[in-house]
């Protein structure tokens, strides 16, 4: 089974979900893996009150038997008010020097 669906179901089981976005980034930067970079974007009132290191330590805990499988990560956690006052949208990832 593909790696994204494996991490978007692990996610979708931990948390009370108002926006998700599971981007494969692993074209942006060098190396033979397909499935190597991932940008998450995770909208959820379970992250109200937490600090931004808590709710990565949240999806860390959440993913901690796939991690392993891949490279990096980029999280960008938000609650419902905070995603709305972005727009909802979240930052642009940034080249890799050693990307394609």
């Amino acid at each position: 089974m593909l790696l994204q669906p494996q991490i978007e179901q692990a996610i979708r089981q931990n948390f009370q979900i108002s926006f998700i976005e599971l981007l494969n980034e692993s074209h942006m930067h060098a190396g033979p893996q397909t499935e190597s970079h991932f940008k998450l974007t995770l909208v959820s009132d379970d992250f109200s009150g937490q600090s931004k290191v808590k709710r990565q330590q949240a999806v860390y805990k959440a993913l901690s038997e796939l991690m392993p499988q891949f490279h990096a990560l980029a999280l960008h956690t938000y609650t419902p008010e905070e995603w709305q006052q972005l727009g909802a949208q979240a930052p642009a990832s940034p080249k890799c020097g050693g990307g394609h």
